[in-house]
């Protein structure tokens, strides 16, 4: 309240302001839990999408399990993140698109081996069985903070980061046997 001439003047009322507070509240829930992939997306079109990906992880699942186990590490613990990939691209990093988080120089190893995730240490490593079987990815990298729950997997090749686009997958985190 503001007083102006002995009056008394409220500067907004309590009931637009409750709106405004559940409209920011819902815009932010919007944006961590959905991707922009879905916005736009049809009912049946994210139906189809998803019924896709089910099959075709169901397909890579069953060759997976005939892959052989890497008996050095041991699954700790799994869990369900959104995964996406980058690639060493100005626009896509902070600095020097090539130098990672921790200081590891991606495009002279040119190895498609990192990754970037805010809930793993740095060195961590992950696999991604549903995806790329049993191969061990290391976290060397980060994302935007909005991101905190996401895996971005770096690849060479700027197409074949935009192919993969977004995706839901269990990962592994693994512990050295």
């Amino acid at each position: 309240m503001i007083e102006y001439n002995n009056e008394k003047h409220k500067l907004i009322s309590l009931k637009i302001l409750k709106k405004a507070i559940f409209v920011l509240i819902f815009i932010f829930v919007f944006d961590v839990f959905f991707s922009v992939n879905h916005v736009f997306a049809s009912e049946s079109e994210t139906d189809l999408t998803a019924l896709a990906q089910n099959e075709l992880a169901e397909e890579n699942f069953e060759f997976i399990k005939g892959l052989p186990q890497n008996p050095d590490f041991q699954v700790i613990r799994t869990s369900s993140h959104r995964i996406t990939a980058y690639n060493s691209e100005i626009n896509q990093c902070w600095g020097n698109p090539c130098i990672t988080a921790n200081g590891f120089n991606l495009c002279e190893h040119g190895i498609e081996d990192s990754i970037a995730a805010n809930f793993l240490p740095f060195g961590a490593k992950v696999r991604i069985p549903e995806l790329f079987g049993d191969k061990i990815f290391i976290v060397r990298d980060r994302m935007h903070e909005r991101f905190s729950n996401s895996v971005d997997i770096w690849m060479l090749d700027k197409g074949e980061a935009r192919q993969f686009g977004v995706k839901r997958a269990i990962i592994e985190i693994l512990d050295q046997v």
